[in-house]
C-alpha cells in the first residue's frame, strides 16, 4: 500500500520534537542523542521532490527505540545481577565459623577423632578409605561398605590397623569405590572451617582456613 509523504508541517514538528529530544538527551544517552541528531540533519536536508514517507520516519524512531529499549534492559539487567552477587555474599557469610567439606585428601586426628569426606558418582558396593601417615604407612583402613552416588561423611576414632591408638596430627587419605562394573569416580574431601569470605570478579569464594579459598561450588557439605 503507498505512503503518503510527510508534510513540511509535519516535517517542522518532527524537526521540532526531535531537536528538543536531543537537547535535554544527557551524556547516558549519548547515543540516542547522535541518532536523534543524524536524523534531524536528515530530515532538513531530504529532497523536497522526494520526502521521506512515514514509513520511513517510523522505522528510524522504531530503531532508536529499539537500542534504547535494550540499553536500559541492560542497565537494569546490571541492577539486578549486582542485587543478587549482594544476596549471594550476606549468605556465604552465615558459613563463617561453620566446618565444611571442599576437596581435600587430608585428615586431622584429635582428641575426639577425625571427620572426613567424599564424593562418589555412581552407586558404589565397596568404598574404602586408606589412612596414611607423614611417611607414608598405611595406620588405618575404613570400610565404608555400599553408598550411593553423591556426598558422604564419615569418622575415624584414631584407631590404627593393629589397634592400638594413633598420634594426634595430620594424615593422608585415599579413597576407591568399585562396583560390579569396575572402579567408580570418586573426590575425597577434607573437613576445615570457613574464616572469610570473598566476593571477587569470578563470584563469591570462601576461605577455609589453611586448606585455602574454595568456590561456592566446591562447597559439598556443611557439618
Amino acid at each position: 500500500m503507498a505512503t503518503s509523504p510527510i508534510s513540511s508541517n509535519s516535517t517542522a514538528d518532527v524537526m521540532a520534537s526531535l531537536a528538543r529530544s536531543a537537547e535535554v538527551s544527557s551524556a547516558q544517552d549519548e547515543a540516542q542523542s547522535k541518532f536523534l541528531t543524524l536524523l534531524t540533519t536528515q530530515l532538513k536536508n531530504q529532497d523536497p521532490l522526494n520526502p521521506l514517507d512515514n514509513a520511513q520516519v517510523t522505522s528510524q524512531l522504531a530503531q532508536i527505540s529499539t537500542v534504547d529499549g535494550i540499553e536500559r534492559l541492560n542497565l537494569t539487567m546490571g541492577r539486578l545481577l549486582d542485587g543478587l552477587a549482594g544476596n549471594e555474599t550476606m549468605q556465604a557469610a552465615a558459613l563463617v565459623g561453620r566446618s565444611v567439606l571442599v576437596p581435600g585428601e587430608h585428615l586431622d586426628l584429635g582428641a575426639d577423632g577425625a571427620w572426613g569426606g567424599l564424593t562418589i558418582e555412581d552407586p558404589a558396593e565397596s568404598v574404602k578409605v586408606s589412612v596414611r601417615d607423614g611417611n607414608g604407612l598405611e595406620v588405618a583402613v575404613l570400610d565404608l561398605g555400599a553408598l550411593d552416588a553423591g556426598t558422604h561423611n564419615f569418622g575415624w576414632d584414631g584407631v590404627t590397623l593393629n589397634g592400638t591408638p594413633a598420634a594426634e596430627g595430620r594424615y593422608q587419605i585415599s579413597v576407591s569405590a568399585q562396583n560390579s562394573e569396575g572402579n567408580v569416580g570418586v573426590t575425597a574431601l577434607e573437613r576445615g572451617v570457613v574464616t572469610s569470605v570473598v566476593r571477587g570478579s569470578e563470584g563469591v569464594s570462601a576461605e577455609v582456613g589453611s586448606l585455602g579459598m574454595f568456590g561456592m561450588s566446591e562447597i559439598r557439605q556443611i557439618l
